[in-house]
């Protein structure tokens, strides 16, 4: 939940700090800059820290550091909306959407998927329009093998067309009472998870870890985006961010203001 930001002065194991990944962390799809991943290292000595990612362990890694370094520089690694949970270096526990959904229903949704993009046109389509992750589908209609020329391209004319947010609506209209939920993310897709299996899946964990306070960080936090939900929720302090320079702006006004102060 948006709320004003103020210094607290409490221990390390009080205050959370979870962070999304694309457009907070990083650009989106691209590695961290070694400025930011620095000043995550400079602010854990000072509270806990955590991402929350949409997509899954590999792609996190690939973005944050190399193999399991990442799961050694933060305190919480969540996954997938964390239904893939990390605590402390260990996997906690894993959640599959074909056991939630079954297997009928999900077909039904992979078909009407494939057949809604077969019938789109792009100026390019690739490969990997459906990616299968543990707790979600990532649903791309130019594909994720797309090159970042591309992925550029196909944003600019979704930003004018509005290509996902009307394949979201058929899938919406179709699949009503399901049990579903659809969320933007990032430059060229979507994700489609059951009800309740948006980012705040990851506070369920940290329910009973008793945080004085966990500041949620993201880019996407307007209805419809992958980080409203855990923004809005009143188990956080929400913190709309534009970029990764802007994240470690924030963090440094709220958790270095001796620094701020000084410069």
């Amino acid at each position: 939940m948006a709320a004003p930001e103020t210094p607290r002065s409490c221990s390390r194991r009080t205050i959370l700090c979870l962070f999304d990944v694309d457009g907070t962390l990083t650009p989106p799809r691209q590695k961290i800059d070694p400025e930011v991943a620095e000043f995550l290292q400079e602010l854990r000595k000072r509270v806990m820290i955590g991402v929350v990612g949409g997509s899954d362990y590999s792609k996190i890694a690939e973005q944050l550091g190399e193999g399991d370094e990442v799961i050694d520089k933060f305190d919480y690694v969540f996954a997938e909306n964390g239904t893939v949970q990390y605590k402390n270096g260990q996997l906690v526990s894993k959640q599959t959407i074909q056991n939630y959904l079954g297997e009928e229903l999900l077909q039904e949704l992979i078909n009407f998927c494939l057949n809604y993009i077969s019938l789109l046109k792009l100026p390019k389509k690739r490969g990997t329009f459906i990616e299968f992750r543990n707790g979600m589908l990532n649903v791309s209609p130019v594909g994720r093998s797309c090159t970042l020329e591309e992925r550029i391209e196909f944003s600019e004319l979704d930003k004018k067309e509005r290509i996902r947010e009307k394949f979201v609506a058929a899938l919406k209209k179709e699949f009503a009472g399901k049990g579903l939920r659809f969320s933007r993310g990032g430059m060229i897709s979507f994700d489609v998870f059951p009800e309740g299996w948006d980012k705040r899946y990851c506070l369920n964990i940290l329910d009973d870890e008793r945080f004085d306070a966990i500041h949620f960080f993201g880019n996407e936090t307007t209805p419809g985006g992958n980080d409203y939900e855990i923004y809005d929720d009143p188990r956080t302090v929400g913190h709309s961010i534009q970029s990764p320079q802007d994240t470690v702006q924030r963090c440094r006004e709220i958790f270095f203001p001796e620094t701020v102060n000084e410069s």
